[in-house]
């Protein structure tokens, strides 16, 4: 199946999320660097074109693994220094470990059956799962075209995704797992919602 048009080049994705984010871009990123420490190992889920790793990581000397079934996005990631997978989410097979588990603005994807991929974040991570979700979307909009837009960019390889979290169901998701979060809160100007979770002992 074909992939929206910023799912084919990592120019044009990373321009349509600075369109979208304005000044908060940034504030996005480093809202999750700075829940990494120094020299840690991180796997980073859905890792797109790997901004988080080689603009905010990379200079903490972080052990960093992509994955992403783009595998242009993996390339691009393995040319800038980093460690990339062509991974399949969907699929049932164990995440690589590492000590922090990252996804950032994808759980969506995997609507309305996200929980088993949390759960194998839960059991690759060492440390902590750490998740950031757009809670204010362009596809839950009002206006028809621009809700139309927000769909149809938004496939990855496996359909256009219709479904989205606000900040209700987000909380609803997370519910379940109340007793491993350890921090949630808005970042980006509200755009995205934290969520850090204790992973499995």
């Amino acid at each position: 199946m074909s992939t929206s048009l910023i799912y084919r080049n990592a120019t044009v994705y990373e321009l349509l999320i600075r369109a979208l984010y304005g000044r908060y871009y940034p504030d996005r990123y480093r809202a999750v660097e700075g829940l990494v420490p120094v020299g840690a190992s991180v796997v980073d889920l859905c890792c797109g074109p790997a901004t988080l790793y080689t603009r905010y990581l990379r200079q903490k000397s972080v052990d960093y693994t992509g994955l992403d079934r783009n595998k242009r996005f993996v390339t691009t990631l393995i040319k800038a220094g980093g460690q990339g997978k062509v991974w399949n989410l969907t699929s049932d097979a164990p995440l690589p470990e590492a000590d922090y588990v990252v996804m950032q603005a994808s759980l969506y994807h995997f609507l309305p059956q996200a929980t088993p991929v949390l759960d194998r974040m839960l059991s690759a991570a060492r440390k902590q799962v750490i998740i950031a979700e757009p809670v204010r979307n362009m596809s839950s909009s009002n206006n028809r075209v621009l809700a139309a837009i927000g769909q149809r960019f938004t496939n990855a390889g496996d359909g256009a995704q219709a479904h989205r979290f606000t900040e209700t169901t987000l909380d609803e998701f997370f519910r379940p797992y109340v007793a491993r979060v350890v921090r949630q809160e808005l970042i980006a100007g509200g755009r995205e919602k934290l969520y850090v979770l204790n992973a499995n002992s």
